[in-house]
């Protein structure tokens, strides 16, 4: 927590230092009213001088507008400072968010970047802005208060002092103990996001299901154990204003009876006893603004600390030093030299020895059944992960010795369970890459999507619902393989995105791929045999073990898994 306010708060400690000062300004002109009344009440009011009098009131109300005056332009410049440096916290954590490895997304799981980026924020966001508005102004007028008091009267101020240290040890004993239950109750939060997040995204099939009952009963668990950790925390922090209230009172009441003993044997005054009762309410507000400073940093620092892991999350997949010599046109395009890896570190390998070579402009057809490790091929392949054994080459070089960009920019894919955006359709196949209108309507053509485009109203411009609800998912399935073949790739990846097309369609499309992109490798997952059986290489996986490889003809020969899946949807 300590790094993230000193790195974010840098660029804007001069405007800080100017707001400090209008805000002690406006501090001490608060601090000056009582003692003005105190002095009016036991010294001008007894002289019975009427001009002294008025001139020490317009003194007071001068005094009373310079602290609202003060106040004003210091909270509001607190609240810029508090709002830019969040924002500088909020881009730089999306920022490092997107370039986290698989791995780590993995580790800190989606529903608690989700959070991070939310309500952790929000509570740094309110913590800078309340430190700045009463960070200054409630321990000036804590230790002011208690130094004028001393002025007015020592022995009376000695009253009020004994309750402070009290106070100070409950309000640091409850913080310590309220900051780690802040961090579980966030944690709570992310289980609390990623089950809604799930639900909301499936509830169509929770309503085909009739599974409304089942999915609220889950829901009423998870938001009992948010709701009682919130209660507890609520329950620690709750002792404070409490506990507050009564010793201050006590000290109140102890003051008055010093007061009245003193004023009665002539060593005080009554103007001093009331400045002495509006002191202590100025040191009673002071402590509570304290109290709720605490509370709010108490949940600040456990969301700044949530944040810092993320911001300060180093790369995990270095980039590594190799020989780059061209070798030359016949080059293998992509190479598995015996790869085997595991997503869990130490767990079952999802991949085991997977070892084959496709050259520049052939296909490669995946197929196997669910959980077969067909998707985690493309993952290693892109280096969303990094293989436990074995190396992943792609043009003669290991994947990871070239840089990210570099790697990525070599592939087009379509992921098993893409993504649309809500955007227009052009928006959606250019997603930010500067095309011409020929390169998105050529994509939409090759797709075998602008048959469907141009019958829309608005054609590409139109704008789709968030993960293309108004599309059907043939229609969604061309808009992105679109944006997969838009930039031409040099290596296309279709993860299982033609499953919602039909045959004749399916079949135009690896037709029209072949004819426009004769350069570009082809790597096709599919569940059907039809989608593959043309390939140059298939490539047959059970239980991330390969056990064919071949054309179509051989492996009908050679593999018996591959045979009868093929029986069993063509008949042949």
């Amino acid at each position: 927590m300590k790094q993230l306010v000193l790195r974010y708060l840098k660029p804007y400690y001069g405007r800080m230092g100017v707001g400090f000062l209008i805000k002690f300004l406006g501090t001490i002109m608060d601090l000056c009213i009582p003692y003005i009344l105190a002095y009016i009440i036991d010294t001008v009011i007894p002289a019975k001088n009427r001009t002294a009098v008025m001139t020490w009131g317009l003194l007071m109300i001068g005094c009373s507008l310079l602290a609202v005056t003060f106040n004003i332009v210091a909270n509001r410049m607190a609240s810029k400072v508090a709002g830019d440096a969040t924002e500088e916290i909020r881009h730089d954590l999306f920022y490092r968010i997107l370039h986290l490895s698989n791995g780590q997304t993995d580790s800190f799981t989606k529903p608690s970047l989700i959070s991070r980026m939310t309500s952790d924020t929000y509570n740094v966001h309110q913590m800078l802005g309340r430190i700045q508005r009463l960070g200054v102004r409630a321990p000036i007028l804590l230790i002011g208060g208690v130094f004028v008091t001393f002025t007015l009267d020592p022995y009376m101020a000695c009253v009020l002092l004994a309750t402070l240290p009290l106070l100070g040890f409950i309000t640091i004993s409850v913080s310590k103990r309220s900051i780690p239950m802040y961090g579980e109750l966030q944690e709570a939060n992310d289980r609390f996001v990623r089950m809604v997040r799930e639900d909301i995204a499936g509830i169509r099939v929770i309503k085909a299901l009739s599974k409304t009952d089942f999915e609220t009963d889950k829901f009423q668990t998870i938001n009992k154990e948010v709701v009682e950790r919130e209660r507890k925390n609520g329950m620690v922090m709750a002792v404070i204003n409490p506990s507050m209230n009564i010793l201050l009172n006590l000290g109140l009441v102890g003051v008055i009876i010093v007061g009245a003993y003193r004023v009665n044997a002539g060593t005080s005054e009554v103007g001093k006893i009331l400045a002495f009762t509006t002191y202590f309410t100025i040191i009673l507000n002071a402590m509570l603004s304290i109290s709720k400073m605490f509370t709010v940093l108490s949940k600040a620092i456990a969301s700044g600390d949530r944040i810092w892991q993320v911001l300060e999350c180093g790369e995990d997949m270095q980039v590594i030093e190799e020989d780059c010599a061209d070798m030359g046109a016949d080059m293998e395009e992509i190479c598995f030299d015996h790869v085997t890896f595991s997503y869990l570190k130490g767990g079952e390998p999802v991949i085991k020895d997977l070892d084959f070579h496709i050259k520049k402009g052939e296909t490669l057809g995946i197929i196997g059944e669910i959980g077969s490790g067909k998707s985690t091929i493309v993952n290693l392949l892109m280096r969303m992960y990094d293989v436990d054994q074995g190396c992943v080459r792609i043009a003669g070089r290991d994947v990871r010795s070239y840089q990210p960009d570099a790697l990525k920019a070599k592939f087009g894919v379509v992921f098993q369970n893409d993504t649309i955006f809500e955007d227009s359709i052009a928006g959606n196949v250019t997603l930010g890459r500067e095309m011409s209108e020929e390169q998105i309507q050529e994509a939409l053509l090759y797709a075998r999507a602008s048959e469907f485009v141009e019958n829309r109203a608005g054609k590409e411009a139109e704008a789709l619902n968030i993960k293309g609800a108004n599309l059907s998912g043939g229609q969604k399935q061309r808009v992105l393989i679109a944006r997969a073949m838009a930039s031409r790739p040099e290596i296309l990846i279709l993860d299982d995105s033609s499953s919602a097309l039909d045959y004749r369609t399916d079949a135009q499309l690896r037709k029209g791929i072949k004819e426009h992109f004769p350069d570009t490798t082809l790597v096709i997952i599919a569940q059907r045999v039809s989608s593959i059986r043309n390939a140059d290489h298939i490539l047959v996986l059970e239980d991330g073990i390969p056990i064919g490889y071949g054309t179509h003809e051989e492996l009908m020969e050679s593999c018996s898994v591959y045979s009868e899946i093929s029986k069993t949807q063509t008949g042949q």
